[in-house]
């Protein structure tokens, strides 16, 4: 379970900022929540903020974090590691960037992070607990690490550890029992984009293959009237023909010699055929690509990860989960996760939006309420609805949170200037005679 997580100096994150999932003290929603040992956490929680205000970069910290943790210990000695510090100020631009994230194991949490630079990683640290003390396994201050006694699982692996690999990956390669834990935590933390969404569909098709779970699909599938009652799903040989139409030629070239003779997943969804008197009289196939919207191929792309992560209660992060969505389709994924009927295993969603919607009919807490603004400095500040001070107190839980953000009382919000001469300004430009 995700406790919270911090980044900083990574992207237009300057200073150091923390996205938590820890409950506030607050009695709206209840249900949102649920028990963790000594710990409340949220079910889930939503980004919002301007265009270019960070939302996605705070979705890319989660990622790249992960990414890092599971290939840092099986890179070359000169591989680069794929962090970009705040470039816009002289203090950071040469600095180290900043990950780190509180999380629970079996009970026992866990604080892991470090400070890295594209070419080596200056610290590194992992501390536990089982109760309210919190004690380190290992500290590391650029080549100096200090393992702990009750971490025997990484004495004498310190010189075996590169300058840009991190010792937990070391450990882990080496079947240390705690590293391997930590290690499977972030292997099953899912990170989605809302807009490339394609690479997901085999998961939803392994997922329709398991009795367990195909029902549930199937019955949220219905729920939803997209217009279909059944997905069929199969396999069939690579055709170049199925590919977008806009797919660069050289493209189409490669995948046509490194796919030849393998299979390709395609779905076909089953539509009723009516008579004039409106009578079902047929069946008819539709190939779900080609055939049905946009938004209904991310629906179903998205199903998988969606599912897979209810089933087996882990955390996924979705970046842009609206686009392409209508308001209520976003509300039914979201529900899902906020149910006690539906999240049985306190799976944890993670996602930012521009769906203001969601702020009046998406039953959220003001803690699960996050934006994300950038300052004169063009640096990125994050903050809950539960945090924001109005009038020299909290926001009350009975406010109109959606026409409270359009209206700006929460920032996060785009400020445009005046567009009202812009055409007539440029028609009389076009008039002046050239000179």
């Amino acid at each position: 379970m995700l406790i919270e997580f911090s980044v900083g100096n990574f992207l237009s994150f300057k200073e150091t900022v923390t996205f938590s999932l820890e409950a506030a003290a607050i009695s709206e929603f209840p249900e949102n929540t649920f028990e963790q040992g000594r710990y409340r956490l949220l079910k889930s929680a939503v980004v919002y903020g301007a265009n270019s205000s960070g939302k996605s970069n705070l979705m890319r910290a989660i990622s790249v974090m992960r990414q890092i943790v599971k290939s840092s210990a099986s890179m070359s000695s000169t591989d680069e590691l794929d962090v970009v510090p705040f470039l816009l100020s002289t203090e950071t631009q040469d600095r180290p960037c900043f990950f780190e994230v509180l999380f629970l194991i079996d009970g026992i949490r866990y604080r892991y992070g470090f400070e890295l630079t594209r070419a080596a990683v200056a610290t590194e640290w992992l501390y536990y607990s089982k109760a309210k003390a919190e004690k380190p396994l290992f500290i590391r201050d650029g080549e100096a690490i200090e393992v702990q006694g009750k971490f025997e699982e990484g004495q004498g692996l310190e010189p075996k550890t590169r300058d840009n690999a991190l010792f937990l990956g070391v450990v882990d390669q080496f079947n240390g029992p705690t590293a391997k834990k930590v290690m499977n935590w972030f292997t099953k933390l899912g990170a989605v984009s809302g807009l490339s969404h394609e690479n997901y569909r085999g998961i939803t098709f392994s997922l329709l293959n398991d009795e367990s779970c195909q029902p549930a699909i199937l019955e949220f599938l219905d729920k939803l009237d997209l217009g279909f009652d059944e997905v069929q799903a199969f396999e069939e040989d690579f055709d170049p023909a199925r590919l977008p139409k806009n797919t660069p030629s050289e493209l189409i070239h490669r995948l046509m010699s490194d796919l030849k003779g393998r299979k390709m997943l395609q779905f076909k969804t089953i539509h009723d055929i009516y008579d004039a008197t409106g009578k079902k009289v047929g069946k008819r196939e539709f190939d779900l690509d080609s055939q049905e919207s946009s938004g209904t191929n991310k629906v179903f792309d998205l199903l998988g990860p969606v599912f897979d992560t209810l089933m087996s209660g882990r955390v996924l992060v979705i970046d842009e989960l609206n686009a392409k969505l209508h308001p209520l389709l976003t509300r039914a994924l979201v529900a899902l996760f906020n149910s006690k009927e539906n999240n049985p295993n306190n799976a944890q969603l993670i996602f930012s939006t521009h769906d203001t919607n969601l702020l009046y009919y998406g039953n959220f807490r003001r803690d699960q309420i996050y934006f994300v603004e950038k300052n004169r400095q063009e640096a990125t500040d994050l903050y809950s609805l539960v945090e924001y001070k109005e009038d020299g107190g909290t926001v009350r839980k009975d406010r109109s949170f959606e026409k409270d953000y359009i209206l700006g009382k929460y920032g996060a919000i785009p400020y445009l200037g005046d567009f009202s001469q812009l055409f007539p300004k440029w028609q009389e430009k076009q008039k002046s005679p050239t000179t």
